[in-house]
C-alpha cells in the first residue's frame, strides 16, 4: 500500500519535471509517513515543502500542483492538502481487502520485497574466537546476525552470510598450550595448572582425544615444562599470570616440534570449532562461508594489504615497529600493524579481511560485533579509508551480552574459568524457539536480561506464547470449520470481503497492511525488534477479535469473508515468526 502510494507521487512528480515544472533532481526525495491521527488520512507526504525551493513556489501551492497530476487509483478514496503543504491520502476499503487478496495470493512470500534490488550484501556474524564452547552472550549475536540476514533477503537483497574464524593468536595459543597441560596431567605429570590457562571440562575431553590418538607421544616431564618459567600470580600479589602462560606458550613450541605443536593446536581448534558448527546449526544459524583468519596469511593477503598501506603513506616506521596513521582519522591513537619483532598484530590480519572483503565486490559489508568492540570502529574504517575505499559501505552493528538470571538471580559466565551457561545448555533449557525470539526482542545496543522463567512460560506475559497462540487458534477455528461439516470457500471469501465493517475487522486489516512495510523498516535498519514488537499487536488484534466475535457464522458470505481475513493474519504471524528463525505451531 505505501508502495503504491509512493509510486503515484513519482508519477505526478515525473509529470512536473516534463512539463518543466520541476528540476531533474526532484525524483526520488519521496518520503511517506502512516499518520497517527486517521482524521488526517491514512499517509501524509511533505515532498511539497521539501520541494517548494528548488521549484520557487509555495509549499501549499506545489502541493495543490502535485495532487492534480496524481493518476487515478481504486486504492485511494480521497487525497486532502493541510497546513503548510501536507499531502494527505486517505485509502478506500479496496485497499484494505487488497491485502488479503495479497496475502491468499503470495503465501510465504507475503510481506516480502524487491527493494534491495538484488544489490550484494556480506553479513559477518558471531565470529567468536574458537576457544570454547559458544555461550549465551554469543548467542544474542547468532540470533540477532541470522535475523537480519533473513530480513534482507527477504527484501531482495542477495545476503552472504560469513564466520570468521580467529585460528590464530595468543587465545589460540593459550587454549593449545593448556589442552597439552592437560595432556601432560594425563600422561600422570603433576604441576599447578596455570591461573590464565583454559579451565573448562571441554579442555580435558580433547586433551583425553589427543591421548588416546597418540599415547605419550607429546609427553615431557613436568620438570622440563616448568623450568626457569616465570611464577604464577599468587594471593599475596608476587608472580605475573600473563608472564606466566606466554613462557608456558613458549615453552611448548620448544619442547614440541612444528609438526607436533599444530598436532596439539589442530586438535582444539578442530573439535572446538566442529562444536561451535554443529551447536549453531541446531539454532537454526548456518553460513555460507566459515573464513580462516590463518588463511589471510598463508595467502600473503596481510602482506598485500601492509604492501599498500604502505604505498599510501600511512604506515611509518619507529622503533621497528610498524604504525598505521590512524590519528589521520580520527582515532585517538596510532596503531601497531607489525611488532618490533616482525610480527603482525591482530589489527594487521582485521585490515587485510577487510581489504579482501571489498575486493570481493559486496555493494554492503555488515559487521555484527560485541559491544566491547565499539572502540574498534574507528581505526577498522580509517584504514579501509586507507586503503582507497569507501568507508561509508561498512556498516558496524554493536550487539550487548545478554545477561542471563535464572530464578531471579543474575548467572556469571567466563570462557576461561569454564564457569558459564552455553547457548546449547540455554537451548535445552528453554528450547530453539524462546531464545531466538527473546534475543532479538529489544535493539541489539541495549543490555538484555533474558528471563528464563518468562520465557518458558505458557502465559499471555510470554510475547512469543502469546503471538504463537494467535496463529494456533486460527489453524483451531480451520478444524472446527471442518468438525462441523463447512468448507472454506476462498473465492466467496476474498469477494465478500466488503462485509467485514466491524471495527474489531477494520483494525485487523489496518494492521496487515503494515506488514510488507515493517519487514523493510526491520530489514533497513537492522531492528528485528520493530518485527517483534508488530507482530505482537497483530496478535492483539486477532485475539480481541476472536473473543468479540464468531467466525463460524450462519450467514456464508460472512464466514468465509471472515474466514479470509483471519487466513491473512495467520500468513502474516507464520512469515513473520519464520523470519525471526521461530515455529508457527498450528496447536498449542
Amino acid at each position: 500500500m505505501k508502495a503504491h502510494i509512493t509510486q503515484l507521487l513519482s508519477q505526478a512528480i515525473q509529470s512536473l519535471i516534463n512539463a518543466g515544472e520541476l528540476p531533474e533532481q526532484s525524483a526520488g526525495q519521496i518520503h511517506l509517513e502512516r499518520t497517527r491521527d486517521t482524521s488526517h488520512g491514512d499517509f501524509a507526504c511533505n515532498i511539497a515543502m521539501a520541494l517548494a525551493k528548488a521549484a520557487r513556489r509555495k509549499p501549499r501551492d506545489l502541493a495543490e500542483a502535485i495532487v492534480k497530476n496524481l493518476p487515478a487509483s481504486e486504492l485511494v478514496s480521497k487525497v486532502e492538502i493541510a497546513g503548510p503543504g501536507f499531502i494527505n491520502f486517505f485509502m478506500g476499503p479496496r485497499a484494505f481487502h487488497s491485502v488479503v487478496e495479497q496475502a491468499v495470493r503470495e503465501g510465504e512470500r507475503f510481506g516480502h520485497s524487491l527493494v534491495g534490488g538484488g544489490k550484494r550484501v556480506q553479513v559477518e556474524y558471531v565470529s567468536a574466537n574458537p576457544t570454547g564452547p559458544l555461550h549465551v552472550g554469543h548467542g544474542r549475536g547468532a540470533a540477532y546476525g541470522a535475523v537480519v540476514s533473513d530480513l534482507l533477503q527477504a527484501c531482495g537483497f542477495q545476503v552472504h552470510r560469513e564466520y570468521y574464524v580467529n585460528d590464530a593468536g595468543r587465545q589460540m595459543d593459550i587454549l593449545a598450550t593448556s589442552v597439552w597441560l592437560r595432556y601432560l596431567e594425563l600422561c600422570g605429570e603433576k604441576f599447578k595448572f596455570p591461573s590464565n590457562g583454559y579451565k573448562g571440562d571441554y579442555v580435558f575431553d580433547i586433551a583425553a582425544t589427543l591421548h588416546r590418538n597418540h599415547g605419550d607421544d607429546f609427553r615431557h616431564s613436568a620438570a622440563e615444562v616448568m623450568k626457569d618459567v616465570p611464577p604464577d600470580a599468587a594471593p599475596d600479589g608476587s608472580g605475573d599470570k600473563e608472564e606466566h602462560i606466554d613462557a608456558l606458550i613458549e615453552r611448548a613450541k620448544q619442547l614440541l616440534s612444528a609438526v607436533d605443536y599444530r598436532t596439539v593446536f589442530d586438535a582444539g581448534l578442530d573439535s572446538i570449532l566442529e562444536d561451535i558448527r554443529l551447536d549453531l546449526e541446531a539454532f537454526g544459524v548456518t553460513y555460507d562461508r566459515w573464513f580462516s583468519e590463518r588463511s589471510l596469511t598463508d595467502d600473503g593477503e596481510v602482506d598485500k594489504a601492509i604492501a599498500v598501506l604502505k604505498q599510501s603513506g600511512k604506515l611509518y616506521e619507529k622503533e621497528g615497529a610498524w604504525w598505521f596513521r590512524s590519528t589521520d582519522y580520527g582515532d585517538e591513537k596510532d596503531r601497531v600493524v607489525v611488532r618490533d619483532n616482525g610480527l603482525k598484530t591482530y589489527f594487521a590480519s582485521d585490515i587485510a579481511y577487510h581489504l579482501n572483503k571489498y575486493e570481493r565486490g559486496f555493494d554492503q559489508i555488515v559487521n555484527i560485533w560485541g559491544a566491547d568492540h565499539h572502540g574498534y570502529i574507528p581505526r577498522v574504517k580509517a584504514s579501509i579509508e586507507a586503503m582507497g575505499r569507501d568507508p561509508q559501505r561498512l556498516t558496524v552493528l554493536l550487539v550487548q551480552f545478554a545477561i542471563l538470571y535464572r530464578g531471579g538471580e543474575k548467572v556469571q559466565m567466563s570462557t576461561r574459568s569454564g564457569e558459564f551457561v552455553t547457548l546449547r545448555e540455554l537451548r535445552d533449557e528453554v528450547g530453539s524457539d524462546a531464545a531466538r525470539f527473546f534475543y532479538v526482542m529489544r535493539k541489539s545496543e541495549q543490555h538484555l536480561d533474558f528471563d528464563l522463567d518468562l520465557a518458558k512460560s505458557q502465559s499471555n506475559d510470554n510475547p512469543m506464547y502469546y503471538i504463537q497462540y494467535a496463529h494456533a487458534r486460527v489453524c483451531s477455528v480451520l478444524r472446527q470449520l471442518t468438525e462441523k461439516g463447512m468448507r472454506y470457500d476462498q473465492s466467496m471469501g476474498l469477494a465478500s470481503l466488503s462485509l467485514l465493517t466491524e471495527s474489531h475487522e477494520q483494525a485487523l486489516l489496518v494492521n496487515l497492511s503494515r506488514f510488507g512495510e515493517t519487514i523493510e523498516a526491520a530489514a533497513l535498519g537492522y531492528e528485528p525488534h520493530v518485527l517483534v514488537h508488530y507482530l505482537r499487536d497483530l496478535a492483539n488484534d486477532f485475539h480481541t477479535y476472536y473473543n468479540a466475535h464468531q467466525f463460524l457464522v450462519g450467514d456464508e458470505a460472512l464466514r468465509n469473508a471472515r474466514l479470509a481475513l483471519i487466513q491473512a493474519a495467520r500468513q502474516a504471524l507464520a512469515n513473520g515468526l519464520r523470519l525471526l528463525g521461530v515455529s508457527a505451531p498450528e496447536s498449542m
